[in-house]
Parts: structure tokens; C-alpha cells; sequence
């Protein structure tokens, strides 16, 4: 079950007055970094989707992947651009900015997936979803290009069309953590 890991550092940050978010330290070291570290040993290949600053994602040693669809179209963007490049036949994406990511992410993930035989697994804490932290199949690439191309920008309305599989994190719900403003960082990097 060989996995392309997608890391989603595409946005525009504007909750955080427009930086770089994936950028932003989170104790000592980028939070991109952080989410890098942890999901490197849990797949077969990492890439990151940015839109800019590219040159200092680069540095990470990743291949970088921008959004084929204009106007910072948001995650699912990133999704498409990153299975157009994948050379795996599963695909995972993660936040740049939840530097806290388990190690059981991507067995978890997977295990409901096969076990489903769904189209997608998501990550869930509570009642609340987390779709951005999904494992799915690249083979639903054309299904993601025809949602994009009749102007959906959704993650959450793509996967209600498609068969789901939701995995309860709500033992580690501090795993994620997005981080969308300063003070959220601060608290995190208090509580982590």
C-alpha cells in the first residue's frame, strides 16, 4: 500500500495577517517542518503544495507542487496538484500548520480505507470532521477535476459525494490543532 504524503502550505494565511503560516516557528523549527517529521516515516513519498515562498519550502528537500487552478483555490487545489504528481496509488493530505500530528495517522487512515473499501478516509475528534486530514485513492483524480472544474472550492462537499470512511482521533484531538492566529500558536506550543 504505497502512500504519496501531501502536505497543504498553499493558502494565503490571512487569519495570521497574511504570512506564510507553514512558515511560522511552533517551538524552535517551522511548523511545515514539524508536519514533515511526522509524516515522513508514514509514507512512501512527501510533497508540499505552496503557491509562494516556494524557494524556502524547497529547502525542506521535498518536491514542491503548486495549484494548477488560480486564485488560492484552497485544499482541494492543492489535492489536485499533488495527485497529478503523486507516484503512489493512495494519497494523504495534512495541514502545514498542525505540527502535532500522530504517528498512527496514516495506519489509521488506511486501515478504515481498506477495511471500508471506501473511497476516502477522513480524520475525525468528536463531532467534528476534519477533512483536510484525509487518506483517499488517486484514482478519484477525475471525479476531484470535474468537482473543480464546475467551480466547487469545498473539501467537505466533495467528500459528502463520495463513499467515506470517519476515523475517530478524539484520543489525540490535540493532534488537530489548526492554528490560525498567534494566539492559538502560543497556546499550542504551551500545551504540546
Amino acid at each position: 500500500m504505497s502512500i504519496t504524503g501531501i502536505v497543504l502550505a498553499g493558502g494565503q494565511g490571512k487569519r495570521m495577517g497574511g504570512i506564510n503560516k507553514g512558515l511560522v516557528e511552533f517551538n524552535g523549527q517551522p511548523m511545515v517542518a514539524h508536519v514533515l517529521q511526522r509524516l515522513a516515516p508514514q509514507v512512501d513519498e512527501l510533497l508540499v503544495n505552496a503557491n509562494h515562498e516556494t524557494e524556502r519550502y524547497a529547502q525542506f528537500g521535498h518536491p514542491i507542487v503548486q495549484d494548477q487552478i488560480s486564485g488560492f483555490a484552497g485544499p482541494l487545489a492543492g489535492l489536485h496538484a499533488g495527485m497529478q504528481q503523486a507516484r503512489h496509488p493512495y494519497i494523504l493530505t495534512a495541514p502545514c500548520d498542525s505540527p502535532l500530528l500522530p504517528p498512527t495517522l496514516v495506519k489509521r487512515l488506511l486501515n478504515a480505507l481498506i477495511e471500508r473499501d471506501a473511497d476516502i478516509a477522513i480524520a475525525k475528534t468528536g463531532t467534528q470532521a476534519h477533512p483536510v486530514f484525509c487518506l483517499c485513492r488517486r484514482s478519484l483524480l477525475p471525479s476531484l477535476e470535474q468537482f473543480l472544474q464546475q467551480g466547487n472550492r469545498k473539501m467537505a462537499d466533495w467528500v459528502s459525494q463520495l463513499d467515506t470512511a470517519e476515523v475517530s482521533f478524539t484520543d489525540q484531538a490535540q493532534a488537530f490543532a489548526n492554528i490560525n492566529t498567534h494566539e492559538e500558536l502560543h497556546k499550542l506550543e504551551h500545551t504540546a
